[in-house]
């Protein structure tokens, strides 16, 4: 069963692309601030009224989302809008930029793990592409939320889920850092050290520099 669109959405997406830019230029973002974000359409309701266009029809529910206010937004259903969005436009990157840098930065502690879940989960569906998001999502539980081992699933999930050879070797080797300050050095010791016998690293500085924590971590480690 497919859920209502607001109407002004449905309108917007019957026009042509030019016609729903020179629109939007025209008029902007709705004023939303006082109203409450309705249930998310499912993806397919999206894709029917899209008529085609669903990269433009995905930039619009953005906009619609950001012309709600943040610290008035339920967050489970912000999730859903998002996942439909990104159902809609899966190779579009900014509903997941925007879970990350906007929504997931929210000082409220619960709904930003709602939103670093909801990154975790659409990671996993395209591990290669969107690891950044789910990168950035490790950091903010290490700083922001102090909850090392949620950062260390994060970290962990683009170790072994990316395979594509343009993932930087800092995205896999947060979890080795983050087990580091968790002080679980022997199993920092362990991967570092497996890490350095797999032949990945060629770069001349970065085995030297990672030589250099794996004898640190023996070190500390009492070995």
């Amino acid at each position: 069963m497919t859920r209502a669109v607001p109407a002004w959405i449905l309108l917007l997406l019957a026009a042509s692309l030019a016609a729903q830019v020179a629109l939007h230029a025209a008029l902007g973002p709705p004023s939303l601030a006082d109203e409450q974000l309705p249930p998310a359409p499912s993806a397919r309701t999206l894709r029917l009224a899209a008529f085609g266009e669903t990269q433009a029809a995905a930039r619009l529910g953005m906009l619609y989302l950001q012309a709600f206010d943040l610290d008035g937004l339920d967050y489970a259903r912000l999730a859903a809008w998002l996942r439909a969005l990104i159902e809609l436009d899966p190779r579009g990157q900014y509903p997941l930029f925007a879970a990350a840098r906007i929504y997931a930065e929210h000082p409220d502690p619960a709904r930003a793990r709602v939103m670093l879940e909801l990154i975790h989960e659409q990671f996993l569906l395209d591990p290669n592409r969107r690891w950044p998001w789910l990168a950035h999502a490790a950091l903010l539980a290490k700083h922001r939320l102090k909850d090392l081992p949620l950062a260390r699933r994060y970290a962990a999930a683009i170790d072994r889920h990316t395979t594509a050879v343009d993932v930087p070797l800092w995205a896999r080797q947060m979890e080795i850092f983050i087990l580091e300050d968790m002080n679980e050095l022997e199993a920092a010791r362990i991967m570092l050290g497996g890490l350095l016998a797999s032949g990945r690293i060629t770069d001349p500085a970065e085995l030297g520099f990672l030589k250099q924590r794996l004898q640190e971590l023996e070190s500390r480690a009492g070995r």
